[in-house]
């Protein structure tokens, strides 16, 4: 098989919930337990970091990670979705996994997948851990796809867990309250392994606790232990503080968005839970790298930055949480006219997330070609219900490029609304 041909085998032959949504949802890990029997239980030969939450769990992920190959430790990473390639979810040191080790799986394992039919994220979880054991790597970042309780990476025994923060997203699946939700997500603490907590909040700090307690397992508010204080910028870097009774440092942040000051916390806490266990991580590996998380690892699409004049920025937050955020960040620039070109997908709540926006920006509603996606036309339509008008144009790319003809140079142009719109722009 060509590695095209694998690809096409993975996305014709199982189930993707990025795709096609809840169709491809499994409310048990009998698959993956299955799976990484057959493949002699990968996931139990290599150290582990296991992350959770709604918003912040892939720039938390990312940023540990960096930080982990700074000290030099051969580090894994595992996260979903991808924006531009498949290999992004499989990394080792910042390089994506070879299309011949996806090929080499595929053909490994055919049989055994057209006998068991996993789903395509349980596929690619058993591919990340084979893959993992396989290069030897000391620890690997696993980042949860959905929930956790039941999500397919949550047969780790990690080093340390940490769960970011909880808001309203795949209600369906998780609950539609906080403290639901965060009982699903809770379900990656471990008989005592540490837990640390990224952001408290009133509505979740029982269910953590319980959980925690239920497990025997050490847990930690990393925004109690740790002060994070944003000092500025300089150069395309956020700058901040860190303080807490354990340290304080300065340093540079290569992740622009303000709402990484809810991830920073967390971060830092499980870098020096990760300390306590004997991993040797000096202050300078932190600093240097929470300044190079891009450079290191290939991460994409947060408070991303496509052009300067009209200034361009993409960004994938893309529930209402992630929402709130987008809109206080734009609220600290100074431009002449805010576009917003958004595209969303169908399983969201997407009039309470149109209502968070500033009505008086230019809109342009594209959509993603996935099936998952909302029709551009009837996003329109669900905004102007509200009194938002705007323009159509599916594609995001010649939304992107009309915005930019239209624009003056002192606008604003942001775009997003959903991953899938933000993995289909070209100059990402």
């Amino acid at each position: 098989m060509t590695y095209q041909e694998t690809l096409d085998y993975l996305y014709q032959a199982l189930p993707m919930f990025q795709r096609v949504g809840a169709a491809a949802f499994k409310k048990d890990l009998s698959n993956t337990i299955a799976l990484c029997e057959h493949l002699g239980n990968p996931q139990h030969q290599f150290k582990s970091i296991h992350i959770a939450g709604t918003n912040g769990k892939g720039s938390s992920s990312h940023s540990i990670a960096a930080i982990l190959q700074k000290a030099g430790y051969k580090t894994g990473l595992y996260t979903s979705p991808h924006l531009k390639s498949f290999t992004e979810r499989i990394k080792i040191d910042g390089e994506e996994i070879p299309e011949i080790s996806v090929i080499d799986f595929v053909e490994q394992n055919k049989a055994f997948l057209e006998d068991l039919r996993p789903s395509f994220f349980e596929m690619t979880v058993g591919m990340a851990f084979w893959y993992f054991a396989k290069q030897q790597v000391d620890i690997a970042v696993i980042e949860v796809g959905m929930g956790g309780r039941l999500d397919s990476t949550n047969v780790i025994s990690p080093e340390v867990s940490l769960i970011t923060n909880i808001g309203w997203d795949h209600m369906q699946f998780l609950g539609d309250t906080l403290p639901q939700i965060a009982g699903e997500k809770a379900g990656i603490i471990k008989s005592q392994i540490p837990v640390v907590i990224s952001q408290t909040q009133d509505e979740t700090t029982l269910v953590f606790k319980e959980k925690a307690s239920q497990a025997k397992a050490p847990i930690y508010f990393a925004d109690q232990i740790w002060k994070i204080e944003k000092n500025g910028e300089e150069a395309g870097k956020a700058i901040y503080q860190a303080s807490s009774d354990k340290a304080t440092f300065t340093f540079k942040f290569e992740l622009l968005g303000n709402y990484q000051k809810w991830n920073l916390p967390g971060i830092i806490e499980t870098v020096y839970q990760l300390k306590l266990k004997g991993w040797n991580i000096e202050s300078q590996a932190i600093i240097e790298g929470l300044d190079s998380v891009v450079a290191s690892t290939g991460l994409k699409g947060r408070w991303q930055t496509l052009y300067e004049k009209p200034l361009t920025i993409c960004d994938t937050g893309h529930n209402e949480p992630g929402m709130k955020e987008i809109v206080s960040q734009i609220e600290t620039y100074s431009y002449e006219q805010l576009w917003m070109i958004l595209g969303m997908v169908q399983d969201k709540d997407v009039t309470k997330i149109l209502r968070l926006l500033p009505q008086s920006a230019n809109f342009i509603f594209c959509e993603a070609n996935i099936p998952r996606a909302m029709k551009a036309s009837e996003l329109a339509e669900k905004a102007e219900s509200i009194g938002i008008k705007g323009q159509i144009m599916a594609d995001v790319n010649e939304a992107i490029q009309f915005a930019r003809k239209k624009a003056g140079p002192n606008d604003l142009i942001f775009v997003g609304g959903s991953t899938f719109v933000v993995a289909e722009i070209e100059e990402l």
